[in-house]
């Protein structure tokens, strides 16, 4: 019995890979594992290589596996691409139909499958994916009535007859691989789970929900890779609570119509990945000065320009904290987990709200799409905050207006919605006075810019930075940001192994920069290595910019478009520990 497990399905974009991952999947959550998804995809609709991979286990997990127990493949190339993973003893189930062969060097057991004929013999070969779902799952002697389950649930729309063509299937594949094999495979009989359910979704969908529970009623947005998921769920949703998503020509149109709904004092968002974010640049602008609540998600994929659009990255640090031209507040939050995303679009929604200002909600390939187990939502600490939103202001005398730009010793001003009586103000993305009237005084410029920028002193988010601190004076400080927190602490089990003791910290909270708390691990640890997903170490730049000791800060780079493993990072944490010296994978 083991308490973990990797698969992995592969094939061409659009033979069905993601379907079924997504059935496969589904059924091993309702039995109640945790699991951990990848996706390798191509950047275009149909053909390419694509593969999904799979995490099973009994407790809690948030990485990536550096090895693999069965592959599933479609073709050869899955096996080319994908077999060096397998560990020794691993398993593929292939398709019959291209004469598998196992690469040179890997000690694996190869079952090949009438994949495609079976299919053919009930009617389509779109049903391939079903022949090789249901021989990997019965390798597992996993209860097939579960997975069945879940294919009624795929194809119930379609009516009964494909759903049991489907489960016939299904039923073929595991019937032709129990022969071949003798029965289930003991080395791959998973414990038990726990039998209670998870939620089980991508970062996306959590934003999505999020989104929906702080009260969002209108996201306007421009489809793009990896974000789209999250306008696709809130069209399915937002309208069940009187809302609406609005497809726009360009990210220009979406960032200035949620810029113009929340002026009007409906909460509204948008996202977007690296390219659409550089086409909002001016309208954060407008945001900033006229201190309008904003929220945008930025979901980072492989870069400059169309880059690596369906790869990991983490490249848009220096974007977000400094794309703006000119000078303005903003709240930069990166989720570190399916939870954070759910609890941190809650409070980018009162942050933006509380101090009248962008904020973005900075996420990464693998944690919007990754789907990910998480144990249910605490809706019990969802609070809505709408800060210094005064109603019933008294009516103005003669041609006064409403100092919608007061001068205030916290920086933030009351802000009034539109038609109330007594708030009458002007509206401008040039530098005004208080009541919003375009003025070049210099030293009303100066008070006005004084204000916005510091209305953001000592403002921290909830966890700004997560700290797992068991050392006082650990040899390693291990930093990281978004979904790399899983693969470090994993990585740091191993570093336990080789008795090197280790921190590891978290940062949520990018700009205004958490300096103060991170300060005293900082001046604790021996060394400090940061982890991130780009060339040219943003996060670490930021950290010596900020908060100094740039003479113990070694990085660990990765930019391949693959997320990190934890191998990777065990084998540069020992490498620094010996005085090594670390810049890459």
């Amino acid at each position: 019995m083991i308490s973990q497990l990797s698969w992995k399905i592969g094939g061409q974009q659009g033979e069905g890979v993601e379907s079924t991952d997504r059935i496969f999947s589904t059924a091993l959550n309702r039995l109640g594992y945790y699991l951990y998804g990848y996706r390798h995809f191509s950047s275009r609709i149909k053909g390419g290589h694509t593969n999904n991979k799979i995490r099973i286990s009994t407790k809690p997990i948030r990485a990536i596996s550096d090895d693999l127990d069965i592959l599933v493949a479609f073709d050869q190339e899955s096996i080319d691409l994908n077999a060096k993973e397998l560990r020794l003893g691993g398993v593929i189930v292939a398709d019959a139909k291209f004469n598998p062969t196992i690469p040179e060097g890997i000690n694996a057991r190869l079952f090949a499958v009438p994949i495609t004929a079976m299919a053919e013999e009930l009617g389509t070969s779109l049903m391939k994916n079903m022949v090789a779902s249901g021989a990997s799952w019965a390798l597992l002697g996993l209860p097939i009535e579960v997975f069945n389950k879940a294919v009624e649930e795929e194809f119930g729309r379609k009516g009964a007859a494909v759903v049991e063509k489907n489960i016939e299937a299904v039923k073929r594949g595991a019937e032709f691989v129990l022969e071949q094999a003798g029965g289930p495979l003991d080395e791959f009989k998973l414990d038990e789970a726990d039998g209670k359910q998870k939620l089980f979704m991508i970062g996306n969908e959590a934003i999505g929900l999020g989104s929906i529970a702080a009260g969002c009623r209108l996201m306007a947005a421009y489809p793009i890779t990896p974000a789209s998921e999250i306008m696709e769920y809130l069209i399915k949703k937002l309208p069940k609570f009187g809302g609406t998503v609005v497809q726009t020509e360009d990210e220009i149109a979406a960032v200035t119509m949620a810029i113009g709904a929340n002026y009007a004092g409906v909460r509204t968002m948008t996202a977007s990945a690296g390219p659409g974010l550089s086409l909002m640049m001016e309208a954060i602008g407008l945001a900033g000065m006229t201190e309008t609540p904003l929220v945008i998600v930025n979901t980072q994929r492989g870069g400059p320009s169309t880059g690596l659009p369906t790869k990991q990255e983490q490249s848009d640090l220096n974007a977000m904290v400094y794309g703006t031209h000119g000078e303005i507040p903003k709240i930069v939050i990166a989720p570190a987990s399916i939870e954070d995303c759910f609890y941190d679009t809650l409070e980018s929604f009162n942050l933006a709200e509380e101090y009248q200002v962008p904020v973005i909600l900075m996420t990464d390939l693998q944690l919007s799409l990754g789907k990910q187990s998480c144990e249910p939502l605490d809706y019990e600490k969802i609070e809505i905050k709408r800060g210094k939103l005064v109603e019933n202001v008294p009516a103005l005398e003669g041609h006064d207006l409403f100092k919608r730009y007061e001068l205030t010793d916290d920086g933030v001003s009351p802000r009034v919605l539109p038609g109330e009586k007594g708030g009458l103000h002007h509206v401008t993305g040039v530098e005004h006075d208080e009541t919003g009237r375009p003025s070049e005084n210099a030293l009303n410029r100066q008070n006005m810019m004084d204000k916005r920028l510091n209305k953001l002193n000592d403002m921290y988010i909830r966890d700004a930075i997560r700290v797992d601190a068991p050392h006082e004076t650990p040899d390693l400080l291990i930093i990281g940001m978004g979904s790399t927190g899983g693969t470090i602490d994993e990585a740091r089990s191993m570093l336990i192994e080789d008795s090197i003791p280790t921190n590891h910290i978290t940062i949520r909270q990018i700009h205004p920069f958490p300096t103060k708390p991170l300060l005293p691990y900082l001046q604790k640890a021996k060394k400090v290595i940061v982890i991130e997903n780009n060339a040219t170490g943003q996060l670490a730049a930021q950290i010596k910019m900020n908060a100094g000791f740039a003479e113990k800060i070694e990085s660990l780079l990765k930019y391949d478009g693959n997320p990190f493993l934890p191998s990777d990072i065990h084998k540069a944490c020992k490498e620094l520990s010996l005085d090594g010296n670390v810049q890459r994978v």
